[in-house]
């Protein structure tokens, strides 16, 4: 019997003996990025917010995602993404940063200006990095998220789908020479059209042409804002990259389309939705280079403040050819006119959602 006994434990300690290595060979250093092939050495969280569900934001975000994955399996690090989407509404929005904090990640991604200035402030003291995505402006003095471009400061920095205004104005009047009243349609709450509304103002008065401003701030204000317009018989339509105005682009587009008035916009993601041109940065593009910029931070330690704005190429112009054809426009001789204003001229047709 005791010889039985001693067997046992014997048998015993030499299994305690192999799980034990068994998992200690299995531990790896948590301040290293590399690691075995379908091993994580370390885990990172982070919490990504979206301002609103729009086929532009929602392509930045996917692409975070995508590379941010991609970049954990090159380096064998997990990124734990924690996602939430405040619908432009300050108490959730709130409610969401608190909820990161509580769950301490170890970086926020605000997808656009409103988010972007919220993480800013509830980060003041906690100094989690935080790295912004499309925000238009994030030296304008209503938003005041980075003392520079180059040096942003403090705990944050990001990725800017600055517009070029310009650019849009110059491709309108190519298209249409004769234009002598241009709408202005925004929400003047949203600080991603001050500065481009202003630049638009400037632009017209410097060719002499009229304009009239419309603005909203819901659905059915925007909706509205619309039919004034029409009915005040403008000759076309300008919004930049707001948000406001996007969510409203499904209700909005085939009011401009019927009226034959020719709506131009900061974005693809407007063309997308019915807009006739959309101009401005590639999203998904933008997308994978905030991840990137995530990826520098969290694993190279790299200082967000010290860390440049990354701006982009506002030279893509998207037409929807759905409106163009509806416009009574040829979608072959549109590109030949306005392409001396573009690096590129791309096609869409109109769709009915913003799935990422």
């Amino acid at each position: 019997m005791k010889n039985a006994k001693k067997i046992i434990a014997l048998l015993l300690s030499v299994l305690l003996a192999a799980a034990f290595a068994s998992c200690k060979g299995s531990t790896t250093d948590d301040n290293t990025d590399t690691a075995a092939p379908g091993n994580v050495s370390k885990t990172y969280k982070v919490g990504i917010c979206n301002y609103v569900d729009d086929a532009s934001l929602n392509q930045i975000v996917a692409n975070i995602k995508s590379q941010l994955e991609k970049t954990g399996t090159e380096k064998g690090v997990k990124f734990e993404i924690e996602y939430d989407n405040c619908n432009a509404d300050k108490n959730v929005l709130t409610q969401i940063i608190t909820n990161f904090i509580a769950e301490k990640v170890d970086l926020m991604i605000g997808v656009a200006t409103p988010v972007a200035m919220a993480m800013q402030t509830a980060t003041a003291d906690n100094n989690i990095p935080v790295v912004f995505a499309a925000v238009s402006d994030p030296m304008a003095e209503s938003v005041k998220l980075v003392s520079s471009l180059e040096k942003p400061g403090a705990n944050i920095t990001g990725t800017s789908d600055y517009l070029n205004t310009n650019a849009v104005f110059d491709i309108m009047f190519a298209q249409s020479p004769d234009i002598k009243t241009v709408g202005l349609l925004y929400d003047m709450g949203q600080d991603s059209s001050a500065t481009p509304i202003a630049d638009a103002k400037a632009y017209l008065d410097k060719k002499g042409v009229a304009y009239k401003e419309y603005t909203g701030t819901t659905v059915d204000e925007v909706r509205l804002a619309a039919q004034s317009a029409v009915l005040d018989k403008v000759d076309a339509v300008f919004t930049p990259t707001d948000n406001t105005i996007m969510k409203s682009e499904l209700s909005i587009y085939e009011t401009f389309a019927q009226a034959k008035i020719p709506h131009y916009t900061g974005a693809d993601s407007f063309a997308l939705n019915g807009a006739f041109l959309g101009y401005g940065v590639d999203y998904a593009n933008l997308g994978v280079e905030t991840a990137n910029m995530v990826s520098d931070i969290l694993l190279n330690g790299k200082n967000p403040g010290k860390v440049p704005v990354k701006t982009f190429d506002n030279g893509t112009a998207t037409i929807n050819t759905d409106i163009c054809t509806e416009l009574g426009l040829d979608f072959d001789t549109v590109s030949k006119t306005i392409s001396p204003f573009c690096t590129k001229v791309q096609s869409i047709k109109t769709a009915d959602d913003f799935g990422e």
